[in-house]
C-alpha cells in the first residue's frame, strides 16, 4: 500500500489538514461493517495553510490539539495526506523475480533517473501494480516521491497536537479508497466496475481538485485555485459584512432576496465552468473523452441544486459524495451533522480506512 510513512495496520485517526480547517475521523470495524466512532472539524488560523502547504506549524498543531480534545478520541496515531501536486509519480517496469527488499534496493539505485530533486531531500515509496502487459517477466511498479519537507511539517504539526504520524498518504488515493465504500451506488447489474470512469471533484475553500478513477493505474489529478472562499468574499463585498458574518450568512442562507440570483447563481455557474475545464484537461491528456459519473465532494458541494446543475450542463450523472451511506455512527456522533459534513470528509475517511489494510 503506497504511503510515504507506512508501518503496518493498526488503529489510526484519519486527519486531513485543509486550507481553512482540520478534519478528523475515527472508524472502527466489526465484521464487514464500519462504525463512525468520532469526527470533528476545527477552523485554522488565517493563512496557516496556503495552497496545501503549512506555513504556521504551531497554529495547525494547536488546532489539532483542540480537535482531539473535543472528539475525546483515545487514539494517538494518525494517517494524514499530502496533495497530489506535491507528489511525483512514475510507473516503471522491473523484473517479476525480485523480492520486495530487492525491488526497494533497485529503486533506490535508479530513482535519480525519475526524480528531479536530490534523493536526500525526498520521501520515496513504491507499490507493485501487477504484471506488465508487455512482458510476463516484468511487473509494473508505481514509484512516488514527495519533498521530505512536506511530510516533516505535517509530522511536526501532529506532534504539537499530541499525535504521531503512522501513515502519510496521497489525497487522490484517499479519495479512491473512500469511493470504494459507495461504488455500488453508481454501478448497475452487469456493469464492469473496472471499466467505469469516475470523476471526483473536491471543491474546498480555496482549491478545487479533480481526481479521475479509471480502474487501472493511479488516479489522474489536477488542482485549480478556486473554492468556496470566493463566494464568502463576494457576500462580504456585496453586503458589507465581516468575514465571520459572511461565512455564517452563507451557511444559514439568511441574506436578502437578490442573493439567489445575483450572487449564488453566478457562483454555481463558475463551479460548472471549473468542472468543465478540469475535465477538458483530463480528456486532452488521456485516451478518454467522457466519464460515467461525476461526484462532487468538499464543503462547497453541499450548495443546494449544484449537483443537478452540473448534471444538466454537462449531460453526465452527478451525485454528492457520502462515504458513510452504508455506515452506522456511535451515540456520541450526531447523524444529522455527519450527513451534512459527509461531502467534506472523503479524505479523512480514506485515511481512517488505512487502519484496516
Amino acid at each position: 500500500m503506497l504511503g510515504f510513512l507506512n508501518t503496518g495496520p493498526t488503529s489510526m485517526l484519519g486527519l486531513d489538514i485543509g486550507s481553512t480547517s482540520v478534519k478528523l475521523l475515527e472508524l472502527s470495524r466489526s465484521g464487514g461493517e464500519y462504525l463512525v466512532e468520532s469526527y470533528g472539524v476545527e477552523p485554522l488560523p488565517e493563512n496557516a495553510v496556503v495552497e496545501k502547504n503549512i506555513s504556521d506549524i504551531e497554529g495547525v498543531g494547536e488546532a489539532i490539539g483542540r480537535l482531539i480534545e473535543r472528539c475525546k478520541s483515545k487514539l494517538k496515531l494518525a494517517a494524514l495526506a499530502v496533495a497530489g501536486s506535491a507528489v511525483i509519480t512514475k510507473t516503471i517496469e522491473m523484473s517479476a523475480e525480485l523480492t520486495d527488499d530487492e525491488l526497494e534496493e533497485d529503486i533506490q539505485d535508479q530513482a535519480d533517473q525519475y526524480i528531479p530533486y536530490p534523493l536526500e531531500e525526498v520521501a520515496l515509496d513504491f507499490e507493485v501494480q501487477g504484471p506488465s502487459p508487455r512482458s510476463e517477466e516484468q511487473v509494473e511498479v508505481l514509484l512516488a516521491a514527495c519533498r521530505s519537507e512536506n511530510v516533516e511539517m505535517r509530522e511536526a504539526a501532529l506532534e504539537i497536537g499530541g499525535l504521531k504520524a503512522k501513515v502519510v498518504d496521497i489525497e487522490a488515493h484517499c479519495m479512491q479508497r473512500a469511493f470504494e465504500l459507495m461504488r455500488d451506488q453508481f454501478s448497475e447489474e452487469g456493469d464492469d466496475e473496472d471499466e467505469q470512469v469516475i470523476a471526483i471533484v473536491d471543491i474546498g475553500a480555496t482549491m478545487t481538485t479533480l481526481s479521475v478513477l479509471t480502474g487501472s493505474g493511479p488516479p489522474y489529478t489536477r488542482e485549480q485555485l478556486f473554492g468556496g472562499k470566493q463566494l464568502t468574499e463576494e457576500i462580504q463585498r456585496r453586503y458589507s459584512l465581516l468575514v465571520e458574518e459572511a461565512g455564517l450568512a452563507k451557511k444559514q442562507g439568511v441574506l436578502s432576496d437578490d442573493y439567489e440570483n445575483e450572487v449564488l447563481l453566478p457562483f454555481k455557474e463558475a463551479i460548472v465552468q471549473q468542472v468543465t475545464r478540469s475535465l477538458q484537461f483530463f480528456y486532452s491528456s488521456s485516451a478518454y473523452d467522457d466519464v460515467d459519473h461525476i461526484i462532487l465532494a468538499g464543503g462547497t458541494s453541499s450548495i443546494d441544486g449544484l449537483g443537478e446543475m452540473v448534471a444538466a450542463k454537462l449531460g453526465t450523472p452527478c451525485s454528492i459524495a457520502n462515504p458513510f451511506v452504508n455506515m452506522s455512527a456511535s451515540s456520541k456522533v450526531s447523524a444529522e451533522n455527519l450527513a451534512s459534513d459527509a461531502p467534506a470528509l472523503m479524505i479523512p475517511c480514506g485515511l481512517a480506512l488505512r487502519s484496516f489494510d
